[in-house]
């Protein structure tokens, strides 16, 4: 069994040639993306189809980023992504329609085993899920094999370490359910400002 058969099964997986070649393509690829000039927003785009998987239409990525691989991502039509994404995608990445993320997020799908006898022994992948309309604050890091639900906020600094239900606001570290998106939110952007008192 290779490695990379390895670690798409959920086994101890270690760093190979197959592996090695497939980050070095996508970091020259991640460099010329985060150097190129604001500007250039038809290269931009055309680099990010060159960088991930799948890369649905009106996807906006702030640079910089850092990639690990690229091909094992999907992103969803309409994401956006603010300053210093950070994807270590060793293994799939799955992100929905419409989902936002803010500054200095990390999705994580790899880890390390914890006993010191067998954390050299190499390291485990396991894939990561943001279904659609979901909103990551700034500073949230996903760790392996966490699922979160269609809808839901994760608040600003959140360490996610377990799957998140749809359509609930949650926060910590580690993260958990505050509470149910409500009818009020509906009514209320933030704190007592009211969407119909905007100005016209």
């Amino acid at each position: 069994m290779t490695e990379q058969e390895k670690m798409k099964q959920g086994y101890i997986w270690l760093d190979d040639e197959e592996n090695m070649a497939m980050q070095a393509r996508t970091k020259a690829l991640v460099r010329k993306f985060n150097t190129l000039p604001p500007e250039d927003m038809e290269g931009r785009e055309a680099l990010l189809r060159d960088i991930f998987g799948q890369v649905g239409e009106h996807v906006w990525i702030v640079p910089p980023i850092t990639v690990a691989v690229g091909d094992y991502v999907s992103i969803g039509e309409g994401t956006y992504a603010n300053m210093n994404l950070t994807l270590i995608d060793d293994w799939k990445i799955t992100i929905g329609r419409h989902v936002l993320f803010g500054p200095n997020v990390t999705l994580c799908t790899t880890g390390h085993p914890i006993h010191p006898d067998h954390r050299m022994d190499g390291m485990y992948s396991f894939p990561i899920t943001i279904e659609d309309n979901v909103w990551l604050g700034a500073n949230v890091i996903v760790m392996p094999g966490v699922t979160i639900g269609e809808n839901s906020v994760i608040g600003a600094g959140s360490v996610v370490t377990k799957d998140i239900p749809a359509n609930v606001i949650a926060f910590g570290s580690p993260c958990k359910v505050y509470r149910p998106i409500s009818e009020r939110d509906a009514e209320y952007y933030f704190r007592d400002r009211r969407f119909d008192q905007q100005p016209k």
